[in-house]
C-alpha cells in the first residue's frame, strides 16, 4: 500500500512506528496510551522531533557518536559520490576510501598499523577477542587464551562482549556466558576500595589487576581490555599512576593490551584517542561510533604489526590466517565518511575546542557541585564529563535512581537532551552523563548546565 503523507504531517510515520519499531533500550507499555518519540531533523547542535520541539542535544545522538555535528552536507555528498561508484565488495579485496582512511587513521596512531573493518564496536570487540583466542591456539597451545576486563567498563552487546562486560544490570539474563572472560576490579578513587589516594590508589588498583593474573595464572591470560576512561559506567577518569602501572604489569606477563576506544575515539576527550592522554603503547584499539559521526556505520580494529605477524608467519599453514570476515566491513561509504569526518575534525580545529569546551563544561559543573550538595563528583575529560548524584556527600550513598532520570526528564521538557547511568550497575545508576557534539559553543555548555540547574532544583531542591 502507498501511503500519502502530507507535507508537515507526519502522523502516519508516528502510528507505523508505535505498530512496528522495536526500539533500543526502551520499554514499551508507556507507548500503548502515548507516543514514541520520533527525531526527524538535525542541524549542528540541535534536532526536532515529530511535534517540532527543538533540543539541543548534549550526547550527540544519544549514544556518544555525532562528533561533528548534524547537517554535514559535505559527509553527506562525499557517501553518495562514493556509492555511485562502487558501494561495496567483500573485506576481501580492497577499496580506495578504505586504503585512504586507514593511511589517515595510521598517521594519528604511532605505533600501530594495520585496520580491519567491521561495523560496530561490539563487532571490532569481537575480533579482538577471536584474535587473542587464535593466537593462544598458535603460540601456547591454547592455554592463553583469557581475556581480562574491568568492573563498570562496558564492551558491547554480544554473549562474548557481555562476557566481557563489567556492568551487572546490563548482563543480568543473558547468560550463561561465554568462558574465559574474568574481571578485574575498578579504578574509581570516589568509590575507594583502598585507603589510599592519587598515584597510590592509581597503582594500587592497577596491582590489583596484577593480583587477578597471579591468581589465573600468567600462562593463561592473553589480554587486557579496558576503556580508557569509563563511559556507561559512570564517566570514570584514571586515577593517576594506573595506565604506567598496567603498561607495566601486560609487558612483565606478555599480555596483549587492548584499549577499547567505541567511546573516546576520534576527538571525543581532545585527543585522536583517550589513551593518548596517558603515554601508553597499546597492541590493540577498538573503535566506532565517532570515526563516521553516525554518518555512515563503520568500526575498526587496529594493531601493531607485531601482533598482524601472528598471522602470516606460515603461509603453508590452511588455518593459519586470521579466518574471519565482517560482511559490512566491505562498505565504502564508511571509510568515506571517516574521511570527510577526520578532515572536518582538523579543518575547524575541533580536537582544540573540545579541550577548551570541556574545561569550560567542567568548571560549569563544579560551580553547580558547590550550590547542589547532590552532586557527589564531578569527572571527564574533554567534552566527555559525568556528575555522580548521591543522597548524602559524607556516605556518598547513591541519589534514588529514579530521581536521577527525573533531572534527565525535566532537562529534556526544557529542551535540552542529556543521559545518565542506564541498567549498569545496581544501585549506582546514579551518573549524569554529558557528551556533546566537538563543535559546541561558549552558549552551548552554558546552556546544558543551565538546564542541569534549574532541573536539579526542581528534582531535589
Amino acid at each position: 500500500m502507498n501511503t500519502v503523507i502530507r507535507e508537515n504531517d507526519i502522523s502516519h510515520v508516528v502510528e507505523a512506528d508505535r505498530a512496528h519499531i522495536w526500539h533500543h533500550l526502551t520499554q514499551h507499555k508507556p507507548f500503548e496510551t502515548g507516543e514514541p518519540r520520533v527525531i526527524v531533523e538535525g542541524k549542528g547542535m540541535r534536532v526536532w522531533d515529530q511535534k517540532g520541539k527543538e533540543y539541543l542535544d548534549a550526547v550527540s545522538g544519544g549514544v556518544w557518536t555525532v562528533n561533528v555535528g548534524y547537517g554535514r552536507t559535505e559527509i553527506a555528498d562525499a557517501v553518495r559520490d562514493q556509492l555511485v561508484k562502487i558501494n561495496y565488495f567483500a573485506g576481501s579485496a580492497g577499496s580506495i576510501p578504505g586504503a585512504l582512511f586507514a593511511e589517515r587513521l595510521i598517521e594519528k596512531m604511532p605505533g600501530l598499523t594495520r585496520v580491519y573493518y567491521c561495523n560496530s564496536g561490539s563487532e571490532a570487540n569481537e575480533k579482538a577477542f577471536k584474535m587473542v583466542r587464535q593466537i593462544a591456539h598458535k603460540r601456547f597451545g591454547g592455554k592463553k587464551h583469557k581475556v581480562l576486563y574491568r568492573e563498570r567498563d562496558y564492551h558491547g552487546t554480544t554473549i562474548s562482549c557481555l562476557s566481557a562486560g563489567g556492568q551487572d544490570e546490563r548482563n543480568a539474563q543473558y547468560g550463561p556466558f561465554t568462558p574465559g572472560f574474568v574481571r578485574v576490579p575498578h579504578c574509581l578513587e570516589y568509590r575507594a576500595q583502598w585507603d589510599l589516594s592519587g598515584e597510590e590508589y592509581g597503582k594500587r588498583a592497577a596491582d590489583a589487576i596484577e593480583e587477578v593474573i597471579l591468581a589465573e595464572g600468567p600462562d593463561t591470560v592473553g589480554a587486557l581490555c579496558l576503556e580508557p576512561v569509563t563511559a556507561g559506567g559512570g564517566v570514570i577518569t584514571p586515577p593517576p599512576g594506573y595506565w604506567e602501572r598496567v603498561q607495566e604489569i601486560c609487558k612483565k606477563y606478555d599480555i596483549l593490551l587492548h584499549i577499547d576506544e567505541v567511546v573516546c575515539g576520534v576527538g571525543r576527550t581532545g585527543t585522536w584517542f583517550g589513551y593518548q592522554h596517558y603515554g601508553i603503547k597499546p597492541d590493540m584499539v577498538t573503535m566506532a561510533k565517532g570515526v563516521a559521526s553516525g554518518y555512515a556505520a563503520i568500526a575498526c580494529l587496529v594493531t601493531t604489526e607485531e601482533v598482524f605477524d601472528m598471522f602470516k608467519d606460515d603461509a603453508s599453514d590452511p588455518m593459519n590466517y586470521f579466518r574471519d570476515i565482517s560482511t559490512f566491513g566491505g562498505c565504502t561509504a564508511g571509510p568515506a565518511a571517516a574521511l570527510e569526518n577526520m578532515r572536518i575534525i582538523e579543518d575547524e580545529n575541533l580536537l582544540e575546542n573540545t579541550v577548551k569546551m570541556g574545561a569550560r563544561m567542567l568548571d560549569n559543573l563544579n560551580a553547580l557541585a558547590e550550590k547542589h550538595a547532590v552532586i557527589g563528583q564531578v569527572r571527564g575529560k574533554g567534552l566527555f564529563c559525568g556528575a555522580e548524584l548521591v543522597a548524602d556527600r559524607l556516605t556518598k550513598e547513591a541519589a534514588d535512581e529514579k530521581m536521577v532520570q527525573a533531572v534527565v526528564a525535566d532537562c529534556g521538557a526544557q529542551g535540552v537532551i542529556i543521559g545518565a547511568t542506564n541498567r549498569s550497575l545496581p544501585g549506582l545508576n546514579n551518573t549524569l552523563c554529558f557528551s556533546p557534539a566537538l563543535i559546541s559553543t561558549a552558549d552551548d555548555i552554558d546552556n546544558i548546565t543551565n538546564a542541569v540547574d534549574k532541573a536539579l532544583t526542581k528534582v531535589f531542591g
